[in-house]
């Protein structure tokens, strides 16, 4: 078992919208370096999940932050600047702007701070993601789905994340660029940030990750390494039958 500082803590974490339980009773912990992921069908609550944890649903349970325990009143910007980062399903990037200009928009919270490396943290993003050096003076909302998940990704990195996680960055990928982003994903791993993987492609997910839980109607129904998820006959005949990454 890692040895590693523990970055994330969450007991008994529940999300309800109005009258209905969207998740219930969900345990997790993310060390530091390590990559975990949640895998579940469609509806299971897995963004729902990540949104508690981003600060953007209000939640009942205990959530601890770099040891800290954190209020039911979360604020997403003081998340980002303790390192917490949000790769969105929908990625939300500003279109009209350059690959450059979204960059230095995700390093902007650490220069507000006084933290001005942000040429050093742009050099490191471009040696991650050549291609989006190539086409640094493009326009976001011009370039391929792939690309604009590098770039959804290589922004939230801009913010020097301890945790970076990234919800379905797999959909809507043709599957030769999907194993392009698995391969970025696991090269993360080299640079010590943690990451928290949401994602219905299971068979990817659970090969790129260290631990793996399997989300279903709200509930965390397995968990465990995920090499040893992989070879569970329920994980298999749910979610690995037919995948191919």
């Amino acid at each position: 078992m890692s040895t590693a500082p523990v970055l994330l803590e969450v007991k008994n974490l529940s999300v309800s919208y109005g009258k209905v339980e969207a998740v219930r009773g969900i345990n997790l912990t993310l060390r530091e370096g390590e990559i975990a992921t949640v895998i579940g069908p469609n509806g299971a609550g897995k963004t729902t999940l990540l949104s508690a944890l981003m600060g953007l649903l209000p939640a009942n349970g205990d959530i601890a932050w770099l040891g800290k325990p954190q209020g039911r009143e979360r604020e997403v910007e003081q998340l980002v600047g303790q390192g917490l980062t949000l790769v969105p399903e929908r990625r939300e990037l500003f279109s009209d702007m350059s690959v450059e200009d979204n960059l230095l928009l995700g390093g902007f919270p650490r220069y507000r701070h006084g933290r001005r490396a942000l040429a050093e943290d742009m050099a490191h993003i471009y040696t991650l993601f050549p291609r989006l050096n190539e086409r640094r003076q493009q326009k976001a909302g011009t370039m391929s789905g792939g690309e604009r998940q590098m770039l959804a990704m290589g922004r939230a990195l801009m913010a020097r994340p301890r945790l970076l996680m990234l919800d379905e960055p797999s959909l809507g990928l043709a599957p030769i660029i999907i194993r392009e982003i698995f391969q970025l994903i696991g090269r993360l791993r080299q640079t010590g940030v943690a990451i928290l993987l949401v994602e219905q492609n299971a068979r990817a997910a659970l090969r790129v990750a260290d631990y793996g839980y399997v989300l279903e109607t709200g509930d965390m129904v397995l968990q465990g390494p995920a090499a040893e998820l992989a070879q569970d006959r329920r994980v298999i005949e749910s979610y690995l039958g037919s995948q191919r990454a």
